[in-house]
């Protein structure tokens, strides 16, 4: 498929896991356990190796550690293609997210920053990261992306958000190109889906293993390490209660599972199936951070999307009781 004017494959590789440690200004971990640098630069190469040259990482990952990171392991890859976000502080130092960061005049000194850290004279596509920003303020703060797509510091812009409004409101602006998303077999999101597809951009899709649910390598009595953000509570995620699967999430998964294994498929690959199975289109962006990880991921893109009648059948058993009304994020 294109990709800002570029052949890709139908899938990226997100590199928040990559980040290891980082926390929020209070100290609770905001990052993902048992991170090896090392081993997270094979997982890249494995990545390019395979076919996949989209990655998904931002500033507020690891507090600039997975851009670094992301840096050598792409050096000497021109085919890569690397979308990263702004609109967090960040202290390097503490790898602490210190609040969000959105006065207009910070977004070129923010720009910088990435490009400095990852090594690049141009980023592909930039985002902006907090799910939700006041209109008028967001529109300065595009009208200053704007500024460094004419600097060539980036190719072009959009947003990390869940509301349908935030993407009414700057679809028509011309370096306005892409989302990013929430969405898997167990949330629909068909009221953004059908907006990005009627505006021609593109849809990145984070969250679409449900932050490892639909890994199958977790059930109801699974405990998540206390320092990875599966076992802290947040506002914006109902995956994890208490740092155990959500029941609930685990009863819904059990009851598709099965469907999901079509065709020899791995639950992940059938999570990826869906997606596919959903618009053509998609770009989903799972996290990953080991060699296996990476060519189990791979592999999805050669069985491709699932069938209609699974799809079917899963919206049968599971569709509508999950939906993002397009204003709530997830």
């Amino acid at each position: 498929m294109k990709f800002l004017n570029t052949e890709v494959a139908p899938l990226g590789l997100g590199c928040w896991p990559i980040g290891g440690e980082m926390y929020a200004a209070d100290g609770g971990s905001l990052g993902y356990t048992n991170s090896d640098d090392g081993e997270s630069i094979k997982a890249i190469h494995a990545a390019l190796a395979n076919g996949v040259t989209v990655f998904d990482t931002a500033a507020a990952y690891g507090a600039g550690h997975s851009e670094r990171l992301l840096s050598k392991a792409l050096a000497n890859h021109p085919e890569a293609v690397v979308v990263t976000k702004i609109g967090l502080e960040i202290d390097e130092q503490s790898r602490t997210i210190i609040g969000e960061a959105l006065a207009p005049e910070a977004v070129i000194p923010a720009i910088d920053a990435c490009l400095s850290r990852l090594k690049r004279d141009t980023i592909d596509l930039l985002l902006l990261h907090p799910n939700q920003v006041a209109l008028e303020l967001a529109g300065h703060l595009f009208d200053e992306m704007d500024r460094a797509c004419d600097l060539g510091k980036i190719r072009a812009y959009g947003w990390s958000t869940d509301y349908v409004d935030n993407v009414q409101a700057m679809k028509a602006r011309h370096g306005f190109t892409a989302v990013e998303h929430a969405m898997h077999v167990l949330m629909d999101a068909p009221k953004m889906q059908s907006l990005v597809q009627q505006a021609g951009l593109y849809a990145l899709i984070r969250s679409p293993l449900a932050m490892g649910l639909l890994s199958g390598k977790y059930g109801v009595e699974s405990v998540m390490p206390a320092d990875d953000i599966r076992a802290t509570e947040q506002s914006w995620t109902n995956y994890y209660i208490d740092g155990k699967p959500n029941p609930e999430q685990v009863k819904r998964f059990d009851a598709v599972k099965e469907l999901l294994q079509v065709g020899g498929r791995s639950p992940v690959q059938g999570a990826l199936g869906w997606l596919w199975g959903k618009s053509a289109s998609n770009i989903p962006i799972p996290g990953a951070r080991t060699v296996e990880q990476v060519e189990g991921l791979a592999a999805a893109v050669g069985i491709g999307p699932l069938p209609g009648s699974v799809m079917a059948e899963i919206d049968q058993l599971i569709g509508g009781a999950f939906i993002s009304d397009g204003n709530t994020p997830r």
